[in-house]
């Protein structure tokens, strides 16, 4: 099985960093997700309940990055993949986040990590 479910450019305001600068307001995050999911069944039946709910993974990261205030965002993508796996039963993750604002010369920096299986 080789499907996807993507969210690309979610753009969430989070506080996180380890500078000083970056511990007084949230900054925004931009996420890139990957999901491995068996779509075959939702395919099948046409309905939600059935599938990967990208809006329903969406919300929820939203709700649970408002609520962190890592200093890593090596941390916090650990936890959104853990999240994703084991609240909505995807097979495997790949998740980048950046942090568009960290540095004044860059677009971004950030983090990409897979956790799960992909093969």
């Amino acid at each position: 099985m080789t499907d996807i479910v993507f969210i690309e450019g979610l753009r969430l305001p989070a506080l996180i960093g380890v500078h000083d600068r970056e511990r007084h307001a949230p900054q925004p995050l931009l996420l890139d997700i990957r999901m491995r999911f068996d779509n075959r069944i939702a395919a099948s039946s046409d309905a939600l309940a059935d599938a990967l709910d990208y809006e329903a993974v969406s919300l929820r990261l939203a709700d649970y990055i408002a609520q962190t205030d890592f200093l890593l965002v090596e941390t916090l993508a650990e936890c959104c993949a853990d999240l994703i796996l084991t609240e909505f039963g995807a097979k495997g993750v790949r998740l980048k986040v950046s942090k568009p604002e960290a540095l004044a010369n860059a677009a971004a920096v950030g983090v990409e990590i897979e956790r799960g299986s992909f093969s």
